[in-house]
């Protein structure tokens, strides 16, 4: 049943059937091939004295990142009273009322968003809601409203979301042979952002899209998610539902970090189904860095050719606007 805090979906869905009767593509049409558990990692082997556990660690990860694009990790030192936290506040500010969410300017300085807007086919439509903000703006007090809450928690959870992105980050650099605190200095809250997700029950089908197939545009992405389950990764050529773990967050390998290390670390397609029992919460942490920085390879003979962070998302936008979907690193291969 929808209700008063529900976005309008299925007014969207039904403008977007009257120009698409059909619509199963190549990501429906495939067969999920089962549920898998994703590598789990115990970051706890970083902070260790003896340098073979360390060094194991490191190795996890890195293959993790070649083999997978994803993997979980645990003792990765974000409280779980925090994690509980966060979500409580998330939950009550997605159940206002939806006119009071959608007015511009209300709640986060406008930073809500929901369905497709520029989606011209059921293909690229998304039944899902978020509120998309960056860590530029999380101090603004004036628009959290009577969310004041929100603000501290959210705060708190940002920079312990920063602290362990740049730790993973600085990993994954090192093994590239680059220095550990490369990414400190490239990446900073400029344009780093949280996204708040909301994947609210959808009546009509679990083969809708919570939110579609794509990669991530960072460097990489950490999401705390509920145990509902609908992730959903490309393995092997063969989508892959991702098995919920309580005790983990996921990890996965943005676009940036492919380019950067000549795909020696994958930024993997994903996407979230829909359910029509239950709703869904996730929030993600986006670690990007200046849109000014040049992404190139840090090994030879170079997959792509050099371009800024800016460069690249004014080109993710172009192809979204003009095609429906993102088309990504290939624009960009030499």
């Amino acid at each position: 049943m929808k209700t008063a805090s529900d976005p309008p979906l299925l007014d969207q869905y039904g403008t977007l059937q009257e120009i698409q009767v059909s619509w199963c593509n190549d990501h429906h049409c495939e067969v999920i091939s089962g549920e898998c558990e994703l590598p789990l990692i115990d970051l706890s082997g970083l902070r260790s004295h003896n340098e073979d556990e360390r060094k194991a660690c490191v190795t996890a990860i890195a293959r993790a990142s070649s083999e997978w694009g994803f993997f979980q990790v645990v003792n990765h030192g974000i409280s779980p009273e925090l994690l509980v936290e966060m979500r409580i506040e998330q939950v009550k500010v997605f159940q206002t009322p939806f006119e009071k969410k959608a007015s511009c300017n209300c709640l986060l300085n406008d930073s809500y968003r929901w369905g497709s807007p520029t989606a011209t086919s059921l293909n690229h439509f998304s039944w899902s809601e978020a509120f998309h903000i960056p860590l530029t703006e999380l101090s603004d007090l004036a628009s959290y409203g009577e969310f004041s809450t929100l603000r501290e928690v959210l705060q708190k959870f940002s920079t312990a979301m920063s602290k362990l992105a740049r730790l993973i980050a600085g990993v994954l650099a090192e093994n590239l042979g680059e220095s550990n605190g490369v990414l400190e200095k490239i990446c900073n809250e400029s344009s780093c952002f949280l996204r708040m997700n909301h994947y609210p029950k959808c009546p009509i089908s679990p083969e809708i899209f919570g939110l579609v197939p794509h990669t991530d545009s960072d460097f990489l992405t950490i999401l705390y998610q509920d145990q509902v389950g609908g992730l959903q990764l490309l393995k092997d050529s063969k989508w892959v539902a991702v098995k919920p773990n309580q005790d983990a967050l996921i990890i996965n390998i943005g676009d940036l970090f492919q380019a950067w290390s000549n795909n020696e670390y994958k930024s993997v397609e994903h996407k979230v189904m829909s359910n029509e029992r239950v709703e869904r919460y996730s929030i993600a942490y986006f670690l990007c860095p200046s849109y000014d920085f040049l992404v190139g390879s840090c090994r030879e003979p170079c997959v792509y050719r050099k371009f800024t962070f800016g460069e690249y998302r004014k080109q993710i936008q172009e192809d979204v606007k003009r095609t429906g979907h993102k088309v990504g690193l290939s624009r960009f291969l030499l």
